[in-house]
């Protein structure tokens, strides 16, 4: 990547004619060529709007006219989505989707059981398509989720042109960083009506809706202390209607909100988060890479989700100032715990944070 603060900021990516008319490119034209980003240590040649983008502000909106948008897959291979795909062969198998079921818990008593099963592909594809099931694990009315995963789950990293080869041919990855920055491309087909938790990634990434409509909520990471994190997480799960009495500060937290349609791209900055929600059947895919320096990462990380290895560092040494804080007095341990986020303001704030 040329430099910091060229990363590619519009959620929906278009490139110009040379009559200044916005035009697509579905497979890795001239357009998608005249955009890549400059080699390390070149001048980064970026857009108006990429230039004028700051970290911790929205990714600009495209202008387009209406009914304009890159198409990111061909236009027909996808139009039926259960229609060409069928079981094929991965090892001599034919390839089948696990289906897994998890306690549901009531208080701290376990009242469900696992149900391990397997599906067809075109099987749980058409599932994942339909709204009320003849045939189901649970309910008639549950919902269905793949996200693609390595080999071996833990260690290895999703990548679509390994797992789904014949799926891959069919779409174009927008070429906005170098072959060897490249982390995942993760393969999602999900029902109506699902919704993916807020959470936020430590990489920069595409998400590439192929079929289908998503709405995608994003809140800025200077709204992390009004999102009530767990980790990487936000326990509110439901951004739409909140429960306030539990989490009164939420209200703060600026909303930012777009709806991805078939051959639409958004872009996603590292630690904005985002709530993802599944208006139709959908497949997308996600592009994540390592706009950071590679060492910056832990390699352990097949998921692309664990902190970089410094902040991962700092956040240990301040568990341990925190727990060094608890021999002192309450009213002691107050006032070097401000003390100690004066200094974290001081050193570590942005000037522009405001």
């Amino acid at each position: 990547m040329a430099a910091a603060g060229a990363r590619p900021v519009p959620p929906r990516l278009r490139s110009r004619g040379k009559q200044g008319r916005r035009r697509s490119f579905p497979h890795g034209g001239a357009g998608a060529e005249a955009r890549r980003p400059a080699a390390a240590g070149a001048p980064a040649q970026r857009s108006a709007e990429a230039a004028s983008w700051r970290w911790g502000e929205p990714p600009a909106r495209g202008r387009a006219r209406q009914g304009e948008r890159e198409r990111c897959c061909t236009s027909c291979a996808f139009r039926r989505a259960g229609a060409p795909w069928r079981p094929w062969r991965r090892g001599g198998r034919p390839w089948r989707c696990r289906w897994r079921g998890w306690p549901r818990r009531r208080g701290s008593s376990s009242c469900g059981t696992s149900i391990p099963g397997t599906l067809p592909f075109d099987v749980f594809v058409r599932r994942a398509a339909e709204v009320k099931h003849k045939e189901y694990f649970l309910s008639e009315d549950e919902k269905y989720y793949l996200r693609s995963v390595g080999e071996d789950a833990r260690k290895d990293i999703a990548d679509i042109r390994k797992q789904f080869p014949v799926l891959a041919e069919d779409i174009h990855i927008p070429e906005y960083f170098e072959k060897e920055q490249f982390f995942s491309s993760i393969f999602r087909i999900s029902s109506a009506g699902l919704q993916l938790w807020t959470h936020y990634d430590v990489m920069d990434n595409f998400l590439i809706q192929v079929t289908g409509k998503k709405r995608v909520v994003l809140y800025s990471p200077r709204d992390a202390p009004y999102l009530y994190l767990s980790g990487t997480k936000s326990e509110v799960l439901d951004v739409d209607n909140p429960d306030l009495q539990k989490y009164p500060l939420f209200v703060k937290a600026k909303r930012y909100e777009c709806v991805l349609e078939a051959g639409d791209v958004l872009f996603i900055p590292a630690l904005w988060f985002h709530s993802v929600i599944s208006e139709e059947f959908g497949v997308a895919v996600n592009v994540f890479w390592k706009h950071l320096p590679a060492e910056s990462y832990d390699k352990s990380d097949a998921y692309g989700n664990k902190d970089p290895m410094a902040a991962s560092r700092a956040l240990q040494i301040l568990d341990r100032a925190l727990k060094t804080l608890e021999e002192l007095p309450e009213e002691y341990r107050d006032f070097y715990a401000r003390r100690m986020v004066l200094r974290i303001q001081e050193k570590a704030y942005r000037n522009d944070c405001g």
